[in-house]
């Protein structure tokens, strides 16, 4: 296993990384994930370990917490082996402070967190979700005490925009509080928006991206290509509506040049695409989960190889699209060029 600093701090990472989204799993969205229990879960964490997967994300929203609680429970007595990395700030009740990044809130989401997890630290903390109501000193000020107490090592942020991320840690910079150092995204082969604004600024400011759904929200597992529609007993079904939507036509275009890579490499098509990520810029580690044994080895199978320059092109080909404004009426000029060179690998 490859292990790489998150972001520019001094923790290392591996490459692949655990998503316990399927722990526990209850409710609409994390029900239709998986259900892992705690045993399962267990051996789950032994096969990781045995790869070299160290570093188990979740967040205190899964499952109501269950996913924290079952992680907890499979790592017990083997502490020092892993790390842990979570989430709060999206809703986990009904009442006026149960959603957000106030004081109170992150105060007690991490003493609630640290609870579920049957420890006094926890490794990667992030902000699910930007709080516009919450001014940022008052933010960034709380996460850096819960860093002077020793309750969080490092931490980052999700789902952020590039002027909320930036404007978080100017505040930090100016009154000498801990930085992100990490930002969780969404990118994927079908899902490159991360490229465009986050990944400059990641490199420019530090952040190690920690990816989540590298696999497109479960479009890129081999099962779904122009010849065979999204089987019956996909999760998709029911859990499209809540993820980044696609074009089927691109979808396609991108599953076709998947499939002809992983002809050539004699891997299969999720193994790609994940591979393909590990070689972008800025990433850190890729996320990865698994309802069974099987499902996590055949992910374990993206490391300890690598695709050829002619079959990323080829890929990176595939799944262009236009980029947006203010990125797409000068990119192709020398000019435009020479003011932005491209992001190094």
């Amino acid at each position: 296993m490859e292990y790489r600093n998150l972001g520019k701090s001094g923790l290392k990472v591996p490459v692949l990384s655990f998503g316990a989204g399927t722990f526990g799993g209850s409710g609409p969205l994390f029900s239709a994930w998986g259900n892992t229990d705690v045993e399962e879960a267990r051996r789950l964490v032994d096969i990781c370990l045995e790869a070299g997967v160290n570093l188990f994300d979740t967040a205190d929203v899964y499952s109501s917490g269950a996913s924290e609680e079952v992680l907890g429970q499979a790592i017990k007595g083997r502490r020092t082996d892993v790390l842990i990395s979570t989430k709060a700030s999206l809703p986990t009740g009904d009442g006026p402070n149960d959603w957000g990044s106030s004081r109170t809130r992150l105060i007690g989401a991490v003493e609630a967190s640290l609870k579920r997890f049957g420890t006094d630290h926890i490794d990667i903390f992030q902000l699910h979700a930007f709080d516009a109501s919450t001014p940022v000193e008052e933010v960034v000020s709380t996460l850096d005490r819960l860093v002077q107490d020793g309750k969080l090592r490092y931490i980052g942020v999700s789902n952020f925009s590039g002027w909320q991320i930036m404007k978080s840690l100017a505040a930090a910079e100016n009154h000498g509080w801990a930085r992100y150092v990490a930002n969780q995204v969404y990118y994927s082969l079908i899902g490159r928006d991360y490229e465009w604004d986050l990944m400059p600024l990641g490199e420019d400011q530090g952040l190690g991206a920690l990816v989540w759904s590298p696999l497109g929200w479960g479009r890129l597992t081999g099962k779904i290509s122009r010849s065979k529609p999204i089987p019956e007993g996909s999760r998709l079904h029911e859990t499209a509506s809540f993820g980044p939507p696609v074009d089927d036509d691109h979808l396609y275009r991108v599953v076709d040049a998947l499939e002809e890579v992983a002809a050539e490499t004699d891997k299969s098509v999720p193994q790609v695409a994940l591979n393909w990520l590990i070689s972008r810029p800025t990433v850190s580690s890729v996320i990865i989960g698994a309802r069974n044994e099987e499902q996590l080895r055949q992910n374990l199978g993206a490391v300890g190889w690598e695709l050829t320059k002619e079959q990323i092109s080829r890929l990176d080909a595939a799944s262009a699209v236009t980029p947006p404004y203010p990125h797409f009426p000068y990119h192709r000029q020398e000019g435009f060029a020479r003011l932005n060179p491209p992001i190094s690998g």
